[in-house]
């Protein structure tokens, strides 16, 4: 059993054997040799050797035949590819030969297909390279024309289409660099242009200004009619839509030839007035603006522009210290200011968001605020009525300039209508002057007058209808001084002066009607009526003065509807208009002349007392011895002066000359009863009131010769009745105490 089981492991292993690759045979023979019974193993392997070399001799015997034929015929193809050989090396030969000349041929056509793809190459690079150098030659003509935006436009074009088409070139990486320095230069440039338009402008505004003005004037001379009416400057809005067009079409500057601000100095003053925008240049605005919008800094230039022009703003409107001395002062103010709004309503018209309408309001109401303080405080130092006038048509004419350009100018009006109030005060500061100096210089005496022409010349002064006066022969005498057709002519010089200041405020005729009224009842019941208080009870005015001064101011007084047709008629309202305020002249002069009156009453009883001083009674004279007793001296002097003085009363009021007649008379007999009841007179003679009594029937003669016409009987009589009872009670009590001694 053992020699079976070692015989069937060794058929085993040569099993292994036969089937196993070489490279792993080792483990098997190995395991051979690790047992007893390699001999044996031996054997069998011998045997199987054996065994195989028999089946490769079979095997060969059996097909040795095919290999005998195969052989034989291989001999025969060696003879054959001998053959094939020479054949092929000859032919070989021969096209070695042959192909010579092709192989140099083809050497020189290699060489040429480099050459042309050389070539070709090099067009490539050229035609990507040739845009870039003319492109970049381009960029300095303009940058050496100063032509900024173009070169802008072409360094983008250069930076992002070109140079990547032309490759890796150390030219182009030169140019590379240098862009970012170009376009920091251009940059600085345009804003360094801006800034010189900034000045430019800022120094120039005042002609600019002017130019508009001159614009708008000429507008309105053109049209009255549209006096009332926002004014539109000739050819601003074509001007204006043609440019917002041509900006709008190519979102290009208008002209880049434009540059800085004209020369303004060459400007003539023709009549034909150029447009205020054309005087300026906005090309640099323009020019900056599309700059840093393709920069990408937009904001950063509308910010710096603002800026600028916020501070230009507040300069512009600082008005000089002494403005308020000339005219020309608030010219060149009002000037200045509508340069300023000119060129910013420009610029909101021609570019596309620069400033917008929001910013443009908000620096206007920040400059009427401005100009109404610099107004009212300049305007208050002001004491000529001229300059005032003169100012205001200024400020119309500053307002209807910037109402044309769209700028809201209410507040401006409203400063006027505050203005007048301050011309009337100046107005009648003048005015106060002038009436006393008139009132200074009169005589007080009626116009002679000697000719027709003269007559006619006084009455085309002063409206006075006299037919009595008119039949009379030359020479003679209108009944009022020189004082009346004086005041009469300077009431209607104000009333022109007031008109004038009404013009062009867009005012209605009842408006400056009832304007023109308010003004002239001030003149009346507060210049004219002080300025008459005043010469009325200055010193030293005599009687025939304050006579002459009730008939002139009751003269006055008939003209004053005189007065208020001549306002009717220059203001087109007529006077019966509801509402419409009526002049108080009347009641003025009848102030003045109720004082004048009082004052003749006042100036007759201090003259009557001053003769009454000079009055000399001796109480305890003796009765006359025989004969008339006359009457005192004093009193023949007080009568003939009453006389005197009573005879200038004729052309008076009736009523008045009646009652200063009748108070003098009051007066005497008052001031005669003082002195005979002075406590001071202790005892009265006999022979005193028999002066007394002759002093008495002086009087009373005085009275009954009616030195004024007009008193009914004896009335003037009566003011002496009191001192009539009085000197007779006295005389009885004499008597009685003269019985008493003789009894």
């Amino acid at each position: 059993m053992a020699s079976v089981e070692i015989a069937a492991e060794h058929e085993r292993i040569l099993r292994e054997i036969e089937s196993t690759d070489t490279n792993c045979i080792g483990p098997t023979l190995r395991s051979v040799y690790d047992g007893q019974e390699h001999g044996l193993f031996m054997e069998k392997l011998d045997a199987r050797i054996r065994n195989h070399d028999r089946d490769i001799e079979r095997m060969c015997n059996h097909h040795f035949q095919g290999f005998v034929d195969s052989i034989t015929e291989l001999l025969k193809v060696r003879g054959e590819a001998q053959k094939l050989k020479s054949q092929v090396t000859e032919t070989n030969q021969r096209l070695q030969n042959d192909g010579k000349e092709l192989i140099t041929s083809m050497e020189e056509l290699k060489k040429c297909r480099v050459q042309q793809r050389n070539i070709a190459n090099t067009i490539d690079k050229l035609t990507h390279c040739l845009p870039v150098l003319e492109m970049y030659s381009r960029l300095q003509e303009q940058m050496s024309a100063k032509r900024y935006y173009p070169a802008l436009c072409t360094l983008e074009q250069l930076e992002q289409t070109c140079l990547p088409r032309a490759g890796q070139y150390r030219f182009c990486s030169i140019m590379a660099e240098n862009i970012p320095k170009l376009r920091t230069h251009i940059r600085d440039t345009a804003m360094s242009q801006l800034r010189d338009f900034l000045e430019s402008i800022r120094k120039h505004s005042d002609k600019i200004g002017q130019t508009a003005v001159k614009q708008a004037q000429l507008q309105r001379s053109l049209d009255s009619s549209l006096s009332i009416q926002p004014r539109t400057l000739i050819g601003r809005r074509g001007r204006k839509e043609a440019m917002a067009a041509a900006t709008e079409s190519d979102g290009s500057p208008l002209s880049e030839q434009d540059s800085g601000i004209l020369d303004v100095e060459d400007e003539d003053d023709d009549d034909d007035v150029s447009g205020a925008q054309e005087l300026v240049d906005f090309s640099p605005v323009y020019r900056c603006l599309h700059i840093y919008t393709v920069l990408g800094l937009r904001d950063v230039f509308e910010n710096y522009y603002r800026k600028q022009r916020r501070k230009q703003a507040r300069l512009v409107l600082q008005p000089h210290s002494n403005m308020h001395e000339t005219l020309e002062g608030y010219r060149r103010y009002f000037n200045q200011i509508v340069g300023f709004f000119v060129v910013e309503d420009h610029v909101l018209h021609t570019t596309r968001g620069l400033v917008n309408r929001a910013y443009v309001e908000e620096l206007w109401e920040l400059a009427l605020s401005k100009i109404v303080a610099a107004l009212r405080t300049h305007s208050s130092y002001c004491d000529d009525p001229n300059l005032v006038l003169d100012l205001k048509n200024l400020m119309v004419l500053f307002a209807d300039t910037l109402q044309g350009y769209g700028f809201p100018v209410s507040q401006l009006f409203d400063m006027l209508l505050e203005m007048r109030e301050q011309y009337g005060e100046i107005l009648l500061k003048r005015w106060n002057i002038t009436f006393r100096q008139v009132l200074d210089q009169d005589n007080y005496s009626p116009i002679p007058v000697s000719t027709e022409e003269e007559y006619r010349h006084y009455t085309s002064q002063f409206p006075m209808q006299d037919p009595e006066l008119e039949k009379l022969p030359f020479p003679k005498k209108l009944p009022f001084s020189e004082f009346v057709p004086k005041v009469y002519c300077q009431l209607k010089e104000f009333i022109y002066a007031c008109l004038k200041y009404s013009e062009d405020l867009h005012l209605s005729s009842t408006e400056v009607d009832d304007m023109i009224r308010k003004s002239t009842n001030l003149l009346l019941t507060r210049t004219l009526s002080n300025c008459l208080q005043y010469a009325i009870k200055k010193k030293n005015v005599g009687l025939a003065e304050l006579v002459q001064v009730i008939i002139n101011t009751t003269h006055l007084e008939q003209s004053c509807h005189f007065l208020e047709e001549f306002i009717s008629n220059i203001t087109n309202v007529p006077p019966d208009t509801v509402n419409a305020t009526k002049l108080y002249g009347t009641s003025t002069f009848k102030d003045a002349r109720h004082a004048a009156e009082a004052e003749i009453y006042t100036n007759l009883n201090t003259k009557i007392d001053q003769f009454l001083q000079l009055a000399d009674y001796d109480w305890m004279a003796s009765p006359p011895a025989g004969g008339t007793l006359s009457a005192s001296d004093y009193l023949i002097d007080l009568i003939a002066f009453l006389n005197s003085t009573f005879s200038v009363f004729t052309n008076l009021p009736g009523k008045v000359a009646q009652t200063a007649c009748m108070s003098a008379c009051k007066h005497i007999s008052t001031s005669l009863m003082e002195l005979l009841l002075n406590p001071e007179v202790r005892q009265i003679s006999i022979g005193a009131l028999h002066q007394l009594n002759a002093d008495v029937k002086e009087c009373e003669s005085f009275a009954r010769a009616g030195p004024v016409a007009g008193f009914q009987g004896d009335t003037l009589l009566l003011a002496f009745s009191d001192l009539r009872q009085v000197r007779k009670g006295g005389v009885r009590l004499q008597a009685s105490r003269r019985t008493c001694k003789l009894q």
